[in-house]
């Protein structure tokens, strides 16, 4: 197996730098098995944009041309905190929250604990699978991209929704484990902004619970993968069987991926 940190396009060429948010980062770039690289400027993942600047939603809609936001945050959350990119004309905002069904609320930037990452992400899977297809409709549609999805650090709701969306049109394992990875060096950041706001200072907490929850350690979504992959038949598997047709995996596989 490669090393997943040689298996993405340059951070250089990834990382969108923003006053106001921390862990926002361009999909693309990324291998394909079989050859081709994932589009760059179609899908972006990040943290909470809720303390973007002015100059922040201008670089997003004005230059990067963004047309929709996915927020994976649960609706009281959302509602709580806010976001900058809210009722903004040229943007479709759509709230599509990730419930886990463990019920352990929290978006993980915490020590480990007593339960694991793996299961808590794919107790994701098991409560929020209409949302995933959902988003997953969302980025196949052409008129819909540039598009960009957040949770509150960027990591574990995004993570999953990640994984699934990028294992769904064949990128390599390699480079879904080092883009999973690289939210580590932004995960001091992350805390220090979500420990001013009330809500996350709560939910840092409840993560205290998960072990494995304060890193975002590439062996981790590796095995998030594997198990993905013998229980769903990987995120193709998942989206199928979650009502996505053929044609519409198709056509979001065509929507992200240059060949």
């Amino acid at each position: 197996m490669a090393d997943a940190t040689e298996a993405a396009a340059p951070d250089s060429r990834r990382w969108i730098e923003l006053d106001g948010a921390d862990n926002i980062r361009d999909l693309g770039g990324l291998a394909v098995a079989g050859g081709g690289r994932t589009r760059l400027g179609r899908l972006l993942r990040s943290g909470t944009l809720q303390d973007l600047t002015a100059g922040d939603v201008e670089h997003l809609v004005g230059s990067l041309g963004v047309r929709t936001v996915v927020d994976l945050r649960l609706a009281d959350e959302a509602e709580r905190e806010g976001s900058a990119l809210a009722g903004i004309p040229a943007l479709s905002y759509v709230s599509l929250p990730l419930r886990s069904a463990d019920q352990v609320r929290s978006d993980a930037v915490a020590d480990a604990g007593e339960m694991d990452v793996v299961g808590h992400y794919l107790a994701y899977l098991a409560g929020s699978g209409d949302n995933i297809v959902s988003a997953a409709r969302i980025f196949a549609g052409e008129p819909n991209l540039p598009a960009v999805f957040h949770c509150a650090a960027g990591k574990d709701r995004t993570g999953v929704l990640t994984a699934v969306i990028l294992d769904a049109i064949g990128v390599t394992t390699e480079a879904i484990m080092a883009d999973y990875a690289l939210t580590t060096e932004r995960l001091k950041r992350i805390r220090a902004r979500l420990s001013r706001l009330e809500t996350y200072r709560t939910m840092m907490a409840a993560a205290r619970l998960v072990k494995g929850a304060g890193t975002a350690d590439a062996a981790l979504m590796g095995a998030f993968l594997d198990t993905l992959r013998a229980r769903h038949g990987g995120g193709y598997g998942f989206l199928s069987a979650h009502g996505m047709s053929a044609s519409e995996l198709s056509a979001l596989r065509a929507a992200l991926v240059e060949d």
